[in-house]
């Protein structure tokens, strides 16, 4: 059922991006939007485990391309020396939300209404609320999104400058507070190739054409790279944050029996098991409930990531991207490999979230991704390259689940090397330096 969500993300994380290039960016976001919360809070009235995993994975089909277009949206509709900050800054929210999605368990979990649901044969109760609570945002966020308008190097990619510029005469006056007289720019021309027409072709030959540039000189070697790493990132940290309340719940639950001196694998293997001596078995503790101080301290970890987030978009323009993104990989993955040298409780701790705040890395390899390729491939490129990623996330969130037991010292050693590996790569993307001279080689924006 964990593994469910990152299925249904990469079954349609392509045709998201296909579609968000064909057909616009706004549009195609909205629409992921609606459709991901009347699948969401649907599933909340399953009548069936199957049927539950069934609507879920409907649910994260819809949703797969929201954070890649989203961004991809935010990235062309802000200036090149702005963007990279606000595209860290903006993924703050997404740091934030996995802690506030715990907290959110503490008040409506433990309450006691059940309501029965004849035609379904259900009893609709806490977790079921919880349930729509938590696809709420998708419809508050669809909304939203009805406000905005579409990226303007979208409409000159598809030939609608005159849309373009009016977009642009919109941003003009609400960021400037000027009337519209003041707005002195009468043309724009776009500094990279348009789209090839092929909304013009059928289906396949489409998504062919939109699909192969990407996987052919001059943009293969930016894929590959950009996929290596986006796979590296979401194989190593995606699993611990998937099991973060499992991890922060037996932390907890080893503390409160008064251990001390223990490692953190030593401290989940006490808390999920119990060791019957006489016989050698260990049996697993079959408790579903989750400590309510280790919600709390889901929510601080994710309050902590998004100020130390909010603090790295104001120092990528400075440090440069690349440096930051080196830097976070071979520190974090430091972390991950000397967390068990640690039986100290709030050490452990403190390299934990060291360890796991290589998550910061999403939203700056996202600014690779915005940047390095054309406008009318772009969203294609982000979700191409976030599936690859997000497919690792698969396989690392069960391969996680079985090494915290049984292999979990060796977790930590083998996470904690691929993310320091996933640094040294970090050497081969382009520097800032380099793409803005190839920039300035281009024709002018206006």
């Amino acid at each position: 059922m964990a593994a469910v969500p990152v299925i249904g993300i990469l079954a349609t994380s392509h045709v998201w991006g296909y579609l968000a290039d064909m057909r616009g960016r706004r549009k195609i976001l909205q629409l992921s939007l609606v459709l991901g919360f009347i699948t969401g809070a649907l599933a909340a009235f399953s009548p069936h485990w199957i049927v539950f995993c069934i609507l879920k994975f409907l649910s994260c089909t819809s949703v797969s391309g929201t954070f890649a277009l989203a961004f991809t949206l935010l990235g062309e509709t802000t200036p090149r020396t702005k963007r990279n900050m606000v595209i860290l800054m903006a993924s703050s929210i997404y740091l934030l939300s996995t802690g506030v999605m715990a907290i959110l368990t503490i008040p409506v979990l433990p309450l006691t209404f059940s309501y029965y649901v004849p035609y379904l044969g259900i009893y609709l109760n806490s977790w079921r609320l919880l349930n729509i609570i938590y696809s709420l945002p998708c419809a508050i966020a669809a909304i939203v999104i009805a406000r905005v308008d579409e990226s303007p190097k979208y409409l000159l990619t598809m030939g609608l400058a005159d849309e373009a510029l009016s977009v642009i005469k919109r941003m003009y006056v609400v960021n400037t507070g000027k009337d519209l007289e003041t707005f002195e720019v009468k043309s724009i021309i776009l500094n990279e190739d348009a789209t090839s027409g092929s909304q013009f072709l059928s289906l396949w030959a489409s998504v062919k054409a939109q699909t192969l540039p990407l996987v052919k000189p001059p943009l293969l070697r930016n894929t590959i790279l950009l996929s290596i790493m986006y796979a590296l990132i979401y194989f190593c940290i995606h699993p611990y944050i998937v099991w973060l309340p499992f991890i922060a719940d037996g932390f907890m639950k080893s503390i409160d029996k008064g251990e001390t001196g223990l490692t953190i694998c030593q401290m989940l293997r006490s808390a999920h098991t119990s060791q019957n001596q006489s016989l050698g078995v260990i049996e697993e503790v079959q408790d579903c409930t989750l400590n309510q101080f280790a919600m709390m301290i889901v929510l601080i970890n994710g309050c902590v990531l998004g100020m130390m987030n909010f603090v790295m978009s104001g120092l990528i323009n400075l440090v440069g991207r690349k440096r930051l993104l080196i830097a976070v990989q071979i520190i974090t993955g430091t972390a991950g490999v000397c967390i068990n040298f640690s039986s100290s409780w709030a050490a452990t701790s403190a390299i934990f979230m060291a360890f796991i705040a290589n998550c910061l890395n999403f939203a700056v390899l996202t600014t690779f991704s915005v940047n390095i390729f054309p406008t009318y491939l772009k969203a294609m490129a982000v979700c191409l390259t976030l599936m690859v990623g997000r497919t690792c996330a698969f396989f690392g969130i069960n391969i996680l689940k079985q090494m915290l037991i049984s292999d979990c010292e060796l977790s930590f050693y083998m996470f904690g090397g691929l993310t320091i590996v996933g640094g040294i790569l970090g050497f081969l993307l382009p520097g800032d330096e380099q793409q803005h001279k190839q920039k300035q080689n281009r024709a002018p924006e206006t």
